[in-house]
């Protein structure tokens, strides 16, 4: 692996470029920080995906994408004289060491929960008037209930055993069967988002990833799916001429075939 000093000629040589990309490229030097919004979040993705599937050579090309587009913000403050990366560098820096005062400080911590819910309090002490405030709110759903779920259970607000949890979950799909057999339409979409909420807090319970493991359900459904379009072309057919049953033998290979 590379020493101190090479990862700093690397990351000195990243800036170096982004200032000459920024003074002589017609593309990045017409880039503001919102035309770069979208883009970093699709790298975000492109991330996670690669993180998913445990492709590290694809991780760190995706990281390098990510770390552009942190220094292309970061030249972007420094033009409207806002900050620059040694600000930005220095602001999570001043922020780990005050929220970790059980390495910089005198407190003493037992365990990862207690390094959590101090982490919560501390941020209510630096002015957040709510343990949620932080939650981003163009989070995707599933990934904005799990973290919610998260910052109530870091100050104690939660359940003590799974068991109860998984007994809501329950529950909820009861309450979701009987509007249904009502026919509400407003009321069963309420209660399909309770047995959702339900379902991703069990899923903390059981030490589940909710958004991983339906990404990951995604995939493989995508996979099956392309076997049997691949396996219906072989036959010279299409999908929609194929019955079900004809669909069902293909779909039952692809299970057999990706174990």
């Amino acid at each position: 692996m590379n020493s101190r000093a090479q990862q700093l000629e690397a990351f000195n040589r990243l800036l170096d470029i982004m200032d000459e990309l920024r003074e002589k490229c017609p593309w990045d030097k017409k880039q503001t920080l919102e035309s770069l919004r979208h883009l970093t979040i699709e790298e975000t993705y492109e991330l996670a995906d690669a993180i998913l599937d445990n492709d590290l050579e694809e991780i760190k090309n995706e990281l390098g994408d990510v770390l552009l587009h942190i220094i292309f913000y970061s030249k972007i403050g420094s033009e409207k004289k806002a900050f620059d990366i040694a600000d930005v560098a220095n602001s999570i820096s001043d922020k780990l060491v005050s929220r970790h005062p059980h390495i910089y400080g005198d407190v003493v911590v037992k365990n990862e929960e207690e390094v959590q819910r101090n982490w919560e309090k501390l941020k209510l002490k630096e002015g957040k008037t709510s343990v949620l405030e932080g939650v981003p709110k163009s989070l995707p759903a599933l990934v904005k209930a799990n973290r919610i779920q998260d910052k109530v259970a870091s100050i104690g607000f939660d359940w003590e055993e799974p068991q109860q949890v998984w007994e809501k979950v329950q529950e909820e799909l009861s309450e979701l069967n009987e509007e249904i057999k009502n026919g509400n339409k407003e009321n069963i979409e309420s209660e399909f988002g309770d047995v959702l909420f339900s379902m991703i807090n069990y899923a903390r319970f059981i030490d589940v990833n909710p958004e991983n493991a339906l990404e990951k359900t995604n995939k493989k459904f995508i996979k099956r799916f392309q076997f049997l379009e691949a396996a219906a072309k072989k036959e010279g057919k299409e999908l929609s001429d194929m019955s079900l049953v004809e669909m069902d033998v293909h779909w039952e290979n692809s299970k057999e075939f990706f174990k």
